[in-house]
């Protein structure tokens, strides 16, 4: 039994990975929703929904984010009545939104993802960080915002100077699915607002320094391997580096797989974490992705 902590982009590619080396029914995903929101009447829960994708083979990996192949009449026609979108949906995309919007009316945020994943054939489960509503909040040189306005509106260009995220409990099923693994994957998403979300809660945290825990570094060198990580590192006084993603895991961390090109750290980062691996952690094809699964699962496959 694993369990992986996700968000929305790094760790769904290092699942493709982790499905073709282990049984997917071994894998349990607690994934990240402080940037959930509503959008055109809609709930959208997008990292969320990218693993799920990711896990149903229908991701478009062009934007890991939304369906492959998807058709954009709604969103291009709400544009040309005047109602444009602040977020690009596509219409398959759109369509799951909507029951999981719907499924919501009646049951909880974990509930309505079980039933989308098992109409979606996905055999891992999924489950969300909680099912109370939590959302980040950015303090920009701009004034406060949320995620989305940060990141989308305003392209993540402000100079961030402090990031905040409200407590929340965790979904059912969390707490029990940390202690029941064998291993604790802590996938390479953004260590601040992907992961920090779900380690802040003090259960969570506990349950982790009892278990075997593992994690990949989202850093390479000294910038972050996609998105807008090193602007909420440097807000948070974090180092933008290997050495820095290892000091916020460093009182649960087990094992800490980082990039050949951080070799030089390794010696800095033994102080902190006992064990540390040195492999290829981009992922640039489905090969990167099985080698980089076996290398972090080692003898679990």
């Amino acid at each position: 039994m694993i369990s992986v902590l996700s968000g929305g982009t790094g760790t769904p590619k290092l699942l493709q990975g982790m499905v073709q080396v282990m049984d997917p029914e071994d894998i349990t995903v607690i994934v990240n929703t402080v940037e959930n929101d509503y959008f055109s009447g809609v709930y959208v829960a997008p990292d969320v929904d990218t693993v799920m994708y990711t896990l149903a083979g229908i991701i478009n990996e062009d934007t890991w984010y939304g369906v492959k192949n998807d058709s954009f009449i709604t969103h291009d026609r709400l544009k040309e009545i005047g109602c444009p979108e602040t977020l690009r949906i596509g219409d398959r995309d759109r369509a799951l939104k909507i029951q999981k919007t719907l499924l919501m009316e009646k049951e909880p945020l974990s509930k309505a993802i079980d039933i989308q994943r098992k109409e979606l054939g996905i055999k891992s489960r999924i489950i969300p960080m909680s099912d109370q509503e939590s959302h980040i909040t950015i303090t920009t040189e701009a004034g406060e915002m949320e995620f989305h306005e940060f990141l989308v509106e305003n392209q993540g260009k402000p100079e961030v100077q402090d990031i905040s995220y409200q407590n929340v409990d965790p979904a059912p099923g969390i707490i029990e699915s940390i202690k029941n693994s064998d291993m604790v994957i802590i996938g390479p998403s953004n260590p601040i607002t992907s992961i920090g979300p779900i380690i802040s809660d003090k259960n969570v945290r506990k349950a982790l320094q009892n278990v075997y825990v593992a994690a990949i570094s989202p850093i390479v060198g000294y910038q972050p391997v996609s998105g807008p990580a090193a602007k909420f590192m440097d807000a948070m006084g974090h180092e933008i580096s290997s050495l820095g993603v290892a000091s916020i895991y460093k009182d649960f961390l087990d094992k800490f797989i980082i990039d050949l090109e951080d070799v030089d750290s390794q010696e800095e980062i033994e102080k902190l974490i006992s064990k540390v691996m040195i492999t290829q952690t981009i992922m640039r094809n489905m090969t990167d992705k099985i080698n980089l699964a076996r290398c972090i699962l080692g003898e679990n496959v």
